[in-house]
């Protein structure tokens, strides 16, 4: 079993905010558009280091979207920086015409996902964002599991010529990679190999997923501990090998059922082992802690200790 430490708490939004600016003093083309959320997406150190790179849209995502696609035309590198409700449902018409049909060199900067936004409840909260990314051709969804993590993640699609949506919250969360590791677009990392139960998880779940495997070990069972912090392009390969070894499945995901991780690694796998699923099924967010919310809408390490029991008795049939 492999052990990670929490070497801190920090907010993965922090973490975007980092890289952004390290992205931006290697490569004079980056630019960043903000839809007066500047401090909540910590775009706030680029704004002050590089005003005339910086474009403050006001609450008019549309128009940021657009106006970024038009910078990109010029050989720019954008960032929108925004909520993911906001930059994910209420612009989709543009970032679906403008971006991804174009293939801008457009990056979308979607902080405060998922049911950890907290007590912020169900308006701002976004459990959809994935599916509706996911669909289109062309884009790119990475979800970071820690701070160290967005920050390289980060790097990596500034470097990435194409649209991406970079996913990340506002809690402070375990911070626990490497955080001199370079992040890869396309690849699985396995945290914890293991024989017995493949565990699937991205972003803040990654943690509980870690958590999980040390409570199966307790019970005899080996858990293989899969980040899948690039949904989309899905490491296939890396999968199907994980899963022909240890024959039961366990997706993890702070999204709803419809649309998310699960039903593209279902898609994947076609039947090749068991599976169960970690995700808010159908329903929308609400307020409350994220710690509370976890364990109310079943994505704590104790749902997902479960959920891997189930898998593995269901391989036994």
């Amino acid at each position: 079993m492999v052990k990670y430490t929490d070497t801190g708490k920090k907010d993965t939004r922090s973490g975007f905010g980092e890289g952004l600016l390290k992205a931006a003093r290697a490569d004079g083309r980056i630019v960043a558009l903000a839809a007066d959320l500047t401090s909540s997406v910590k775009m706030g150190a680029f704004a002050k280091e590089f005003p005339d790179r910086f474009f403050q849209s006001g609450i008019a995502e549309a128009n940021m979207v657009g106006a970024a696609a038009g910078l990109a035309a010029t050989g720019k590198v954008a960032f929108c920086g925004s909520f993911a409700e906001f930059i994910s449902g209420r612009v989709y018409d543009q970032v679906r015409m403008m971006l991804a049909y174009g293939r801008a060199n457009v990056k979308l900067a979607s902080s405060h996902a998922g049911i950890t936004l907290g007590e912020d409840g169900a308006t701002h909260q976004t459990m959809e964002d994935i599916a509706l990314m996911r669909a289109l051709p062309g884009m790119t969804v990475i979800a970071p599991c820690d701070y160290n993590q967005t920050v390289q993640a980060t790097l990596a699609a500034a470097r990435y010529q194409g649209p991406v949506y970079l996913r990340f919250g506002r809690p402070a969360m375990p911070n626990f990679t490497n955080p001199d590791e370079p992040f890869e677009i396309g690849k699985i990392y396995v945290m914890n190999p293991g024989k017995d139960v493949t565990i699937a998880a991205y972003g803040h779940l990654v943690w509980e997923a870690l958590q999980a495997a040390e409570a199966l070990e307790a019970q005899g069972i080996n858990a293989e501990v899969l980040n899948i912090a690039t949904i989309k392009p899905l490491d296939v390969a890396a999968l199907r090998a994980s899963v022909s070894k240890t024959g039961a499945v366990v997706v993890a995901e702070e999204h709803n059922a419809a649309g998310g991780l699960g039903e593209a690694i279902a898609a994947a796998l076609a039947g090749q082992a068991p599976m169960e699923f970690i995700n808010g099924g159908d329903r929308f967010g609400q307020s409350g802690s994220p710690s509370g919310l976890f364990k109310l809408y079943g994505m704590d390490s104790d749902h997902i200790v479960a959920a891997a029991v189930k898998a593995i008795a269901r391989k036994k049939i």
